[in-house]
């Protein structure tokens, strides 16, 4: 699941272990709603059975009106895959047959991580990151399809940046649309923490009359470790997914998914217990549980049977080779419980 070959791109994105890193509806087949029931009692579940082309990093998936899953993830010009029914995926071209320019102005490689894809007013938009090497010289782009298919993506340049002198690292974007008409998009990994910019729906990019760059979550004492947001809202709750801990270290990896929630989209962000989300505080979603190392880079997806966790874990049983994982969650107790 990630960089040039899948090792090197491993280990390109360890880099964020210590300086930077990283949805028409249709019956699905009663296979692939068994597919999501973990094949053992844990305190956290196993990845849903998926099959094909499974090795991926950072995920983000969604379903067009035909009924087809489109995935897009980290590496290259950012790889894709599909699926029919979310079990048996197959890879298919990267979103992008010729990278855009500037890339190489934040990526000596250059290739782009942890895209965003999303369903905006009659297209696709994905936003997505590009970086420098152990280095939060980064930037966000945006590019908009019809179709959501590779090779069909508009590049529509960059969004948002951060340099060696910023306290915030612009990478692992994901776009929140809000009930009210608002977007918004969360990001960042290390350093201070995550960020949120608002969004001009007409353009895609910061609206020029809120350039206020919002603080969610943190971890002031310690390692700074928290990356990758994702934000949705339930009931009267928003809730923000983050990624903590170390990524990209195969087996060992430390990687592990909370959240917290809050009454308005800006935050404060707290936990089941009450801490702050800018004070360290985080509820588990997932964590590492046998052969399942260093579960993290999730995306949430809502779909015909209720709401997706997408992410990606580390194979101890495949020598620490990272994998596609879906999991369906329960929101019962006002909490999401992966299952």
């Amino acid at each position: 699941m990630s960089r040039t070959s899948r090792t090197s791109r491993t280990l390109r994105k360890s880099r964020r272990s210590g300086t930077s890193r990283r949805a028409a509806l249709f019956a699905l087949p009663a296979a692939a709603l068994l597919a999501l029931i973990p094949s053992t009692a844990s305190a956290y579940p196993n990845p849903g059975r998926v099959t094909g082309s499974v090795v991926t990093h950072d995920p983000t998936m969604i379903r067009t009106s035909s009924g087809q899953y489109l995935l897009y993830a980290t590496g290259g010009g950012i790889a894709s895959k599909t699926s029919s029914d979310r079990t048996a995926f197959s890879a298919g071209a990267d979103a992008f047959g010729s990278r855009p320019g500037w890339w190489s102005t934040y990526s000596s490689v250059p290739e782009a991580w942890a895209p965003d894809i999303s369903y905006q007013g009659g297209k696709y938009l994905m936003y997505y990151s590009v970086s420098k090497f152990g280095s939060n010289t980064s930037a966000i782009g945006l590019a908009g399809s019809t179709t959501g298919r590779p090779g069909s993506w508009t590049d529509y340049g960059v969004v948002y940046t951060s340099s060696s002198s910023s306290d915030y690292n612009a990478i692992d974007p994901n776009l929140f649309v809000d009930s009210d008409g608002k977007w918004w998009l969360s990001f960042g990994s290390w350093w201070t923490g995550i960020k949120m910019i608002q969004i001009n729906p007409s353009t895609g990019k910061q609206l020029s009359s809120n350039t206020t760059r919002y603080s969610l979550a943190s971890r002031p004492t310690g390692t700074k470790a928290v990356e990758a947001p994702y934000i949705v809202k339930r009931g009267s709750y928003y809730y923000l997914f983050a990624s903590y801990d170390t990524c990209c270290a195969g087996t060992s990896s430390t990687y592990k998914v909370k959240v917290g929630r809050s009454t308005s989209v800006t935050g404060p962000y707290v936990d089941k217990n009450g801490v702050s989300m800018m004070n360290n505080g985080g509820t588990p979603v997932l964590e590492s549980h046998g052969s399942v190392i260093g579960p993290g880079g999730q995306s949430i997806m809502n779909d015909v049977d209720g709401d997706l966790i997408v992410y990606h874990y580390y194979d101890g049983n495949d020598n620490g080779t990272p994998k596609l994982g879906i999991n369906l969650l329960n929101w019962s107790t006002g909490w999401p419980v992966a299952y």
